[in-house]
């Protein structure tokens, strides 16, 4: 796919898994119908945390690839989820993403940095090179929060925009306000073809308002018609349609991301989808556990309230694939 413009909101797709933790290729079909298909939505990310992609294995991370390649047939790029544990892994999963038809590689971290490793440029620059030369592919950097250790300071991720035009965007999740918008002014600066794509997912329209190139989330599984409706307003520079489109989103985004363990938060959009009638099992696979009854029962709620019931069925089913 030629000339790939990474902008407007990118749905990156939950997995569903059968009450035996199978993909379960009937529900994801039903997700594609009601996530990717809205105007507005421009690209597809697979296999990342949303996708659980680190507890899938290498076969099976192939097979979402191919399998949401067949259905957007061309469509709209397709990113996926490189998560490796050191940088041969990185390669040889970049490779197979090539194969399987992904347009562009998301490079998450190695855990190794957190122990010191993004304190300097060397081993973020190392790793990003040796993937870009090892395959001729359009990346994407994942950043994480930078409490985590294993996100990149703002002169680490402009180096590694200053390598090129294959280094596209980066997926924005910095979790400081301070940290996102010097990203947002000195990567632009550097390399303004670059996007930076928000994923802070407590606060959207803080994101958007200092600048932004799209939304790249999780949540767009669950409201990808709500996070449409703030881009739209970001775009048109309009701050009272930003405010209503983020009152809207703020009890959901509240429901799925406030209450701890912050690692759930994809369960409980699961969750919401299975109150829909979108997928029939919201279980997770392990180190993850099932949400709480409570929880659930609040997220159930806020999906009434919001009243996302009404897109479900909006969108004709489009392209299926075939497991």
């Amino acid at each position: 796919m030629p000339d790939i413009r990474l902008t407007d909101v990118i749905v990156a797709t939950v997995l569903p898994f059968t009450e035996k933790r199978d993909i379960d290729w009937a529900s994801y079909s039903r997700l594609l119908d009601y996530c990717t298909t809205p105007d507005g939505i421009s690209s597809v990310f697979v296999n990342g945390h949303a996708g659980e992609g680190a507890a899938l294995t290498p076969e099976e991370r192939v097979q979402v690839i191919e399998y949401t390649r067949k259905y957007l047939n061309g469509t709209k790029p397709l990113m996926t989820g490189i998560i490796p544990y050191s940088t041969g892994e990185a390669i040889r999963q970049t490779r197979d993403a090539k194969a399987a038809g992904a347009d562009i590689a998301v490079l998450f971290p190695m855990p190794q940095m957190a122990a010191g490793g993004t304190r300097t440029p060397d081993v973020p620059l190392a790793y990003v090179k040796a993937v870009l030369d090892a395959v001729d592919i359009p990346i994407s950097i994942f950043q994480y929060p930078l409490g985590s250790g294993m996100g990149y300071p703002t002169e680490t991720l402009v180096e590694i925009a200053k390598l090129g035009s294959r280094v596209l965007a980066i997926k924005e999740g910095s979790d400081t306000l301070t940290a996102y918008e010097d990203n947002w002014r000195l990567v632009k600066k550097a390399a303004p073809k670059c996007a930076i794509l928000p994923s802070n997912f407590d606060w959207f329209l803080g994101q958007v308002a200092v600048g932004a190139d799209g939304i790249l989330s999780g949540l767009a599984s669950l409201t990808p018609h709500m996070l449409i409706d703030l881009w739209r307003a970001a775009e048109k520079l309009d701050l009272k349609a930003m405010r209503q489109a983020s009152d809207q989103l703020y009890p959901v985004v509240r429901t799925i991301y406030g209450a701890p363990p912050r690692m759930d938060m994809h369960t409980r959009i699961k969750e919401g989808l299975k109150h829909l009638g979108i997928i029939e099992s919201a279980v997770p696979r392990a180190p993850l556990l099932p949400v709480a009854p409570d929880i659930t029962a609040r997220v159930r709620k806020v999906v009434d309230e919001a009243a996302l019931a009404r897109h479900v069925g909006a969108a004709a089913p489009r392209h299926r694939a075939a497991s």
